[in-house]
């Protein structure tokens, strides 16, 4: 998309990089250029305000710093939409996204019964090799995809071959059949993306995720929910109150 008119003071002791990237920021934040557009390349934006290739490329940073831009490769210099910040609670994405008037969407990737993982079996309290529902999603906000869940469940106590994932949350469905998750283990950490995740996250290769893995347990303390999950970090964020004790 064309660039929004950026006036440059060359008089002004503030560096033109600078105005040129404080400009670009108010023009985000104003909605002159809207989430997920691109940016003009930077030769052509250096061209049209006289400016050099390096010094169009540090004012771009600055906002790539910030979180506001990120650079991909085949793509360009894409404006990112506003972080999803979701406070560390025994709730699920679907909902936070909802609450906070996202407008979340789903594509189930995979669903089948599978013999359940040493791994999988250890979190669920399960024998090794017990049946297991291994389901795996892709969630977006708009067009843009947000993380990538691998849920695994016991399959003697979920049924999960009729239900239309698609445009339920998991837990909302868990909560209608029934079940009440009343506490779960959570761990937080990043790896780079996988081989495989790259095109389904619009990732670059060797680009960081931000990971979460959760067992959700009922009210009896019966594993019922065992989850692995991938962010793309310039999206997602998670928030926690830290109480001295």
């Amino acid at each position: 998309m064309p660039s929004p008119r950026i006036t440059l003071d060359r008089t002004s002791p503030v560096p033109l990089y600078f105005q040129v990237a404080e400009q670009l920021e108010r023009a985000i934040l104003g909605g002159e250029i809207e989430a997920g557009q691109r940016l003009e390349n930077e030769i052509a934006m250096a061209q049209e305000l006289g400016l050099s290739r390096p010094t169009m490329r540090q004012a771009i940073q600055v906002l790539v710093d910030k979180g506001m831009l990120v650079r991909r490769r085949g793509v360009g210099t894409q404006v990112v939409r506003g972080q999803v910040r979701r406070n560390v609670e025994l709730t699920s994405l679907f909902d936070d996204l909802s609450a906070a008037g996202q407008k979340p969407s789903t594509r189930v990737l995979s669903l089948e019964r599978i013999d359940a993982p040493l791994d999988v079996s250890e979190e669920l309290q399960l024998a090794a090799g017990a049946p297991v529902w291994s389901l795996r999603r892709l969630r977006m906000i708009g067009e843009q995809p947000l993380a990538l869940m691998h849920n695994f469940l016991p399959a003697d106590v979920v049924q999960l071959g009729d239900v239309d994932l698609d445009s339920i949350g998991l837990y909302a469905y868990l909560r209608d059949a029934g079940f009440v998750i009343r506490v779960a283990r959570q761990s937080i950490s990043a790896r780079r993306v996988g081989p495989d995740e790259t095109h389904l996250l619009a990732e670059d290769i060797d680009s960081p995720l931000l990971t979460m893995q959760r067992t959700a347990f009922d009210n009896s303390g019966r594993a019922i929910e065992f989850g692995r999950h991938a962010y793309r970090p310039e999206l997602y964020s998670f928030d926690m109150t830290l109480v001295d004790r």
